[in-house]
């Protein structure tokens, strides 16, 4: 008697960065920019995100420090929800 391997299924995402690593290099960049145009249309702040230069300019010490507090606060349990920014702000 043979056993099977256990099937694993994969997420749309799992087969779409699959599909990617099988891609020959040539065509990467056409599949990037088909990618960004379709987040382009459909999500603004999220193409723009994505398409933002590099930051390249050395973290200041009150940026440092901000960044610091922030983690404290998360790691404090002092957070609220996206909804609940909406809620607060009426944004539906």
């Amino acid at each position: 008697m043979t056993t099977k391997a256990p099937q694993t299924i994969k997420t749309d995402k799992e087969s779409l960065l699959e599909l990617a690593g099988l891609l020959p290099e040539h065509l990467c960049a056409l599949a990037r920019k088909l990618l960004l145009e379709y987040v382009e249309e459909q999500d603004r702040v999220l193409w723009t995100f994505l398409t933002a230069p590099e930051d390249d300019e050395p973290e200041s010490e009150e940026e440092r420090l901000a960044v610091e507090e922030g983690r404290q606060d998360l790691a404090e349990g002092r957070w609220i929800t996206g909804e609940e920014i909406k809620k607060r702000f009426g944004i539906s």
